[in-house]
């Protein structure tokens, strides 16, 4: 049984049998520096299913020997050049641009108790010149969640069974590029940052599904009540847009959040800060785990405070394990896709080339996405 489970997972890491891989010198085994691991040429085929996945523990759909077991990009390794360059090739057509960030000053009181943006605007007098200090926290606004944010709780591991007493805290100066301490930078936010996160974006609009007629209907939920998407509700979605997906798709979902603080009160924004969280997002299941795993995603995100339903119900994992945890898969929170959403309605197509940049924060847990779509 052993040796059938270790010539699986050679299969897997192997090379499509049609392309070569480029070499690539040999790293230290220790890296002394914040460099990100490349992602090779390999085009990533014979990928396991979910279900052939193995077991962390009592956990399973544990993908970490899918990459390797030095690897800190996890499922960002699909994006390959071959991956990007068909994206751009066939996605950028009209030179339409669309930012997917919402202005670092929203939400002005964050959710989950995080600190609230400011934004100094300083003038330097005498002279006429002007500068900005900004003080956020990374996940306060719309951002990728990173391989650092979320453990596996019960085992204390974070992606790869990077445990996290190795993880350095507090304010840690940084004077020498040449000389980092590896447990200050391994699965930091920086590897997405050097290798990006760009290929072909697809979202699901499921505000337009639920509410499209005329008259307008209303959306069956509440984006700030527990509400769980089931699979069914997102292959329906796609299937009414035309998308059909492909590996390597970084996967939007436009579910209300951004939609409905928009258009509340000031009284009703506030009333969202210093309480339990209640918010709509997709199921935990074993068949949403199918779903993300078998599409074999690059990256999901949305436009809610938490991709997943909140809060989880009791007894049940939360999703954030399994996606940053057991697969190293990025999770983009309050992405603002309002005009996006305008702009695949108008051109009848909800694919695109997606880029996104993250801020190279060495052992960084989350940035700003600094994501955009190009048609």
């Amino acid at each position: 049984m052993a040796s059938k489970r270790l010539s699986k997972i050679m299969t897997w890491m192997s090379p499509s049998p049609n392309k070569k891989d480029t070499p690539r010198s040999a790293a230290p085994e220790e890296p002394s520096n914040a460099e990100t691991t490349v992602a090779s040429s390999k085009e990533w085929s014979n990928l396991p299913s979910f279900d052939e996945l193995p077991m962390f523990k009592n956990m399973n759909g544990c993908a970490w020997e899918v990459w390797g077991k030095d690897d800190q990009l996890g499922t960002i390794n699909l994006l390959t050049e071959k991956v990007v360059k068909r994206a751009a090739s066939e996605e950028i057509r009209t030179g339409i641009t669309v930012s997917l960030n919402w202005p670092l000053n929203f939400p002005s009181k964050p959710l989950f108790g995080r600190k609230n943006p400011e934004i100094n605007m300083i003038h330097k007098a005498p002279r006429v010149v002007r500068d900005d200090e900004i003080h956020i926290n990374t996940q306060s606004g719309t951002q990728w969640d990173g391989l650092r944010h979320f453990a596996l709780q019960e085992h204390g591991v974070f992606y790869n069974n990077t445990p996290h007493e190795s993880m350095i805290t507090g304010i840690v100066p940084i004077h020498d590029p040449k000389v980092i301490d590896p447990d200050m930078a391994r699965i930091g936010i920086q590897n997405w940052a050097n290798h990006g996160i760009c290929g072909r974006g697809v979202l699901l609009d499921m505000v337009k599904y639920y509410t499209a007629g005329n008259p307008p209907k209303e959306l069956p939920y509440d984006p700030c009540t527990t509400h769980a998407l089931t699979v069914a509700e997102l292959e329906a979605c796609a299937k009414s847009q035309g998308v059909t997906f492909r590996q390597g798709d970084i996967l939007l979902l436009r579910v209300g959040f951004i939609r409905k603080y928009t258009n509340a009160t000031q009284e009703e924004r506030d009333s969202l800060s210093g309480k339990p969280e209640t918010l709509a997002g997709i199921e935990q299941s074993e068949d949403m785990k199918r779903f993300l795993w078998n599409n074999h995603f690059a990256a999901i995100a949305s436009d809610q405070p938490a991709l997943e339903s909140w809060p989880v119900p009791q007894g049940t994992l939360h999703m954030h394990q399994t996606l940053l945890g057991l697969w190293g898969m990025p999770i983009g929170e309050m992405f603002d896709v309002e005009k996006l959403s305008e702009v695949c309605a108008q051109t009848g197509r909800y694919t695109f080339f997606f880029s996104s940049w993250p801020l190279a924060i060495i052992g960084g847990c989350a940035s700003p996405p600094n994501a955009a779509a190009y048609f």
